[in-house]
């Protein structure tokens, strides 16, 4: 049973929250608290699994009590946020200071139906998740340099990364550490609609890297990380030599739009050996099918390792189904892309039980 406390001052949004939560036999709503101070008390009295947050509160805002419960009683946090650019930017900051999951906040027209799924399943992959005590770091300014003196393979060449809960401080520590002239990168983060605009805007405030969110029919060229937007699956075409993406709605795969499979499909198709494909930590299996056939269609393929992910589901599932090339902890997963980029050839000789020789 995952315990959880709701965070919030709206009294409908407790309750509505409260009432779809308690529709589901694995969770028990064990109270509900209006400012970071009453769910302090509860907190202690009630040993919740998880807490969902609210950011916008009286006394205290939900950033600045967040960064307290990371920095003193590190525990799984879902934000459940308004759809809004400035909520959009604090539910960015709120991920990056160790919130596992963000999710739209419900109305009384949308309480049922998509947004409860999405909260029953962000409450289940942070019940599950590993969380750190976050450790203060400074940022350095971005120098769009290379950071490795090697001649990259980037004519031709495409990146495409995948992931799912905690990704993105894993896309961020994987994209910052690429060189400027990294090949084509195209990147899907389970994310909602408007949110994935400030994630590609911070990306590209610390990434070497240009960082943005994907339009309709934008190239894929060197130097350049493009990201779905959320509520939108992304594909990459190839058009005679170029590469691009188009941008489209449709069903959900793997309850996901943007869906991961659904980039890497493409990929595996558009460009074949020319690819490197990679799928970070994440819920679920969503991906995993994609990074087989990205490897079948003989592109290079990694997959996260279990000790650095804050949850092991996506990249277990391709590690199972053979889709992995190698398994990488995190803070060596850009210098295996560079060190695939300067080699010669991206596709790799396999022994008969794959891997690398």
């Amino acid at each position: 049973m995952i315990r959880v406390l709701i965070v919030d001052d709206s009294a409908v949004v407790r309750k509505l929250l409260t009432d779809e939560l308690s529709k589901y036999k694995d969770i028990d709503v064990v109270g509900s608290a209006i400012d970071p101070y009453i769910a302090r008390d509860k907190i202690v009295r009630f040993h919740p699994d998880v807490i969902t947050l609210d950011l916008n509160m009286p006394r205290m805002d939900g950033l600045s009590f967040l960064q307290k419960l990371m920095k003193y009683s590190p525990m799984p946090v879902v934000v459940v946020s308004s759809l809004t650019p400035k909520n959009s930017e604090s539910a960015i900051r709120a991920l990056e200071m160790g919130a596992v999951e963000v999710i739209c906040k419900p109305n009384s027209a949308s309480a049922s139906g998509n947004i409860s799924r999405q909260l029953v399943h962000a409450i289940r992959a942070a019940a599950s998740a590993r969380i750190r005590r976050r450790r203060k770091t400074m940022e350095s300014p971005v120098v769009r340099t290379p950071t490795r003196h090697l001649r990259l393979q980037t004519t031709h060449k495409v990146v495409a990364i995948g992931a799912s809960t905690g990704g993105t401080k894993a896309i961020e520590t994987v994209l910052s550490s690429l060189p400027a002239k990294t090949p084509g990168t195209v990147i899907v983060q389970h994310m909602p609609e408007y949110f994935t605009a400030s994630f590609a805007e911070r990306l590209n405030q610390i990434c070497k890297m240009e960082v943005r969110e994907a339009s309709e029919y934008d190239n894929v060229v060197p130097g350049v990380a493009l990201v779905a937007p959320g509520d939108k699956h992304m594909l990459l075409q190839k058009s005679g030599t170029r590469y691009h993406v188009i941008t489209k709605g449709g069903p959900a795969v793997h309850h996901q739009r943007p869906s991961v499979d659904v980039l890497f499909q493409s990929v595996a198709h558009s460009a074949g050996r020319n690819a490197i494909g990679v799928l970070l930590t994440g819920m679920g299996d969503d991906g995993a099918k994609g990074l087989l056939a990205m490897r079948e269609s003989g592109a290079r393929t990694l997959a996260q390792d279990e000790q650095s992910c804050i949850i092991f589901g996506m990249p277990k599932e391709a590690i199972k189904l053979g889709a992995a090339d190698e398994v990488v902890s995190l803070p060596h997963i850009a210098d295996t892309i560079v060190t695939i980029l300067s080699q010669k050839g991206i596709k790799k000789q396999t022994t008969k039980g794959g891997g690398l020789q």
